[in-house]
């Protein structure tokens, strides 16, 4: 074993969500209730942007993530806005698909912007914002977050943040957390990278607190692990080939669920493409689903 130590002073973050980049929310809703997940209305952020979330039962979810005005989400860059602007840089390298962030659950993010900033990998000023949030009832109510951003000066392709929510919205997720294709929680983050053990480093210190990491690359959070793989491992161990070489970038999300063949009976159902690699099942990433995804028996 190898030691990664973070000098900050919170507990280690749980992994919060991932934000996956669409071209539309409509392209995204279709593909991911084709591959039986449970969709939430859609959320509008006051900055341009807009998003129609997968939330599952552990806490975690996934946040398609599509320009809704493109004008609005200029003016945002234009006024320092990190979340807008990654996301515009990401879409101008890598197209309007794929998987651009992960993100840390924190109850302080003006302490983690701070450390950020002492340990060298601030991307940019916090963010604060609200926003209302729908369930599927109709009752609706506001959400408030503060975001701190960090990245590596050679990760173009790749950025993390910390989220903290002000207020919780006082709605039932209960049934948007009911998924067909039995899915319960997030197991792992995939990213592939050209150095593995550096890249390890960067995430370490993001997600606040002192890791123990495995020689094999697993950086284990409180509800989640997040794996940073070379090209050949990636391909050797999930049959997925990234595109081109990349300092990090996320690649795929590993989903738990109680019966893989329950799974693979809906995926052949709806004509997903997929393969069997050691008993996971794995899907490519494709329009409107971003990362590659991966379903295993739950740990």
């Amino acid at each position: 074993m190898m030691h990664i130590a973070a000098k900050m002073h919170h507990p280690v973050h749980p992994l919060d969500h991932i934000v996956l980049p669409t071209a539309t929310l409509e392209g995204a809703e279709a593909r991911l209730t084709a591959l039986g997940f449970t969709v939430a209305p859609r959320g509008v952020h006051p900055f341009g942007t807009e998003n129609c979330c997968v939330y599952l039962a552990d806490g975690t979810f996934l946040e398609p993530l599509a320009v809704g005005d493109a004008e609005v989400a200029a003016k945002a860059i234009m006024a320092g806005n990190v979340f807008v602007a990654r996301d515009h840089t990401y879409r101008e390298d890598h197209g309007p698909e794929g998987f651009s962030a992960i993100v840390f659950g924190t109850d302080d993010a003006d302490a983690d912007h701070q450390a950020y900033l002492e340990a060298g990998i601030s991307a940019g000023e916090k963010l604060d914002f609200s926003r209302r949030f729908t369930d599927r009832s109709g009752k609706s109510d506001t959400v408030s977050f503060k975001l701190a951003f960090a990245s590596g000066r050679d990760t173009p392709d790749a950025f993390v943040f910390a989220c903290q929510r002000v207020n919780a919205p006082k709605v039932d997720r209960a049934a948007l957390q009911v998924h067909a294709n039995g899915a319960v929680s997030i197991q792992s983050v995939i990213a592939v990278s050209d150095e593995p053990t550096g890249q390890l480093d960067l995430l370490a210190k993001a997600s606040s607190g002192v890791h123990t990491v495995a020689a094999n690359g697993w950086l284990t959070l409180p509800n989640a692990d997040i794996v940073v793989m070379s090209p050949a491992d990636l391909e050797n161990k999930y049959g997925l080939t990234p595109e081109g070489r990349s300092a990090l970038r996320f690649v795929a999300v590993a989903f738990a669920v109680d019966d893989v063949t329950a799974t693979q009976q809906l995926l052949v159902s709806e004509r997903i493409k997929h393969h069997l690699r050691d008993g996971r099942l794995v899907v490519p990433s494709a329009p409107g689903q971003g990362a590659a995804f991966i379903f295993e028996e739950r740990k």
